[in-house]
């Protein structure tokens, strides 16, 4: 990540994407250590000792940003098919089980050299431990993105309250025989993983290489109210982001009700957890009251398209969030429920989502929208709305090249259309983050994939093994999970969703 402070880089050649205009005009880019200090008309007088980069025959875009994915699952891509949200959850000992230090830094570093490689140069990551975080797993993790170049927001995910207790009516479902089995999955007590996340923040020392620390409370109820209030203040005392699934699947809403008679936004907002720093994952079911909260109060919803149909979700409702003046970003989610990085493909499914919900085109979400999301609304999603996810003077040099003579791009007509609708990531050819060159002729500079195919391999098989007997209770579960869970979200929901009438298990109005 670090750029020599001194150092002067000249782009020359490319043509700068202008969002708003559907356009790229030709113009030169002059970066200044990490930042950007000039953007011009070409051939503009730059310092003689600048180091010269051809940009000709490129387009040039600001990094994409990943406002939502989790490090973890990276070394579980591929591993389930039919898997709703609580399946998936129950899954997780089998799917990101008996991890060591070293597990955790390939699972990171696959992640971020995948992310870089598709033109994504920042990701919040909300990273797993169990029974809880922990100082030395979070430096690994952090490091891997650091070994890469890349920038990322990290936030140790944590709950006090297993899934199995969070959901109501399914522990009581369960015979007593795999009552027994899942209580080997408790987590840590609240004030232990507390301590680690405090003793991570204060020992910190990334931030100079562009990893920072945040806080992530899962999922609401699948954490006591206490440890709810313990997280807010370390937010405080540290001056993090907060960040949490809220409303991902219509269990979730029904939970949050029965829990807490409120959504659950309304429910986190009653504990002071909602404002400028806080970003609600995914909010598929989130209502039309959820919305203007999440508005009025400045927080972002890191929007999710790609996990939320993999996962049987539904399609949450971008339009109605913008309307309600929230920031919206977009994300991934995990590649266990999501299964690549590709910031490119949600862009473009954030597009057609917003189209199949109806005929009125002119609520539709626009190309010039969606690029606005992924790159300064995710950016703003994690506190770092003043430094990245634009071109322009004062901002970060973090810059993605696109191949024009790349089938992709061929022919030119409309810029922000194409890198929504035709881009798949397949024509970046070069990455610039904070200055320095990371991805340069499609070739990551700072790992060796060879070698990382080699390692990620090992852990692949021994993990395969020591998580033999959580893949054996996820079988005995899937039946009962995977029917009491979507009996409970064939519930109907008499809730306004969107401003009348309620919906049902797709998002639909009725």
């Amino acid at each position: 990540m670090k750029a020599n402070k001194s150092s002067v880089v000249v782009i020359r050649g490319g043509r700068v994407l202008d969002i708003k205009r559907h356009a790229a005009p030709k113009a030169d880019i002059l970066v200044k250590g990490d930042t950007i200090v000039e953007i011009g008309r070409p051939g503009f007088a730059a310092p003689p000792s600048a180091t010269k980069i051809d940009a000709k025959g490129r387009l040039l875009h600001p990094g994409l940003i990943n406002g939502h994915t989790h490090s973890h699952g990276n070394l579980a891509k591929g591993m389930g098919d039919r898997l709703t949200l609580e399946l998936l959850l129950t899954a997780g000992p089998w799917m990101s089980g008996s991890r060591t230090l070293e597990d955790k830094y390939l699972s990171s570093l696959i992640g971020a050299a995948e992310m870089v490689l598709k033109g994504c140069t920042a990701a919040y990551d909300l990273a797993s431990e169990f029974p809880m975080p922990s100082p030395d797993g979070l430096a690994a993790i952090g490091q891997a993105y650091a070994d890469v170049g890349m920038r990322a927001v990290l936030a140790p995910m944590v709950a006090d309250t297993t899934f199995f207790e969070a959901i109501p009516g399914l522990m009581e479902r369960l015979p007593a025989g795999l009552q027994k089995d899942v209580e080997r999955f408790r987590l840590a007590p609240y004030k232990a993983s507390v301590a680690q996340m405090k003793k991570a923040l204060h020992g910190w020392k990334l931030d100079s290489r562009g990893v920072s620390l945040a806080v992530a409370p899962t999922i609401p109820h699948h954490c006591s109210r206490d440890f709810l209030l313990a997280c807010l203040k370390l937010s405080k005392d540290y001056a993090t982001g907060l960040h949490s699934h809220v409303s991902e699947s219509k269990v979730q809403v029904i939970a949050g009700y029965e829990h807490y008679g409120s959504t659950l936004t309304a429910y986190m907002d009653s504990l002071g957890l909602v404002g400028p720093n806080f970003t609600v994952a995914h909010g598929v079911w989130l209502d039309g009251d959820d919305m203007k909260l999440l508005g009025d109060k400045g927080a972002s919803v890191s929007h999710n398209p790609a996990s939320n149909m993999r996962l049987g979700n539904g399609l949450a409702d971008m339009r109605a969030m913008l309307n309600a003046k929230v920031n919206v970003g977009i994300g991934t989610d995990g590649a266990s429920c999501s299964d690549n990085q590709n910031m490119y493909e949600n862009m473009r499914l954030a597009s057609m989502v917003s189209k199949v919900q109806g005929p009125d085109w002119q609520n539709w979400i626009t190309t010039e929208e969606v690029v606005e999301a992924a790159t300064a609304g995710s950016a703003r999603a994690l506190g770092l709305g003043d430094k990245i996810g634009r071109l322009e003077v004062g901002y970060k040099a973090d810059i993605v090249f696109l191949d024009l003579e790349h089938v992709n791009w061929i022919p030119f007509n409309d810029a922000t259309n194409q890198l929504v609708h035709t881009e798949d990531g397949s024509a970046v050819h070069s990455v610039m983050i904070g200055g320095r060159m990371v991805v340069e002729g499609g070739k990551l500079l700072t790992v060796d994939l060879a070698d990382l195919a080699r390692k990620a391999e090992k852990s692949r098989e021994r993990l395969e093994k020591a998580n033999k007997p959580a893949k054996a209770l996820y079988d005995r579960l899937e039946k009962i999970v995977g029917t009491f869970c979507p009996g409970l979200a064939k519930q109907p929901l008499h809730i306004d969703r969107f401003g009348g009438g309620h919906h049902d298990y797709c998002g639909h109005k009725h």
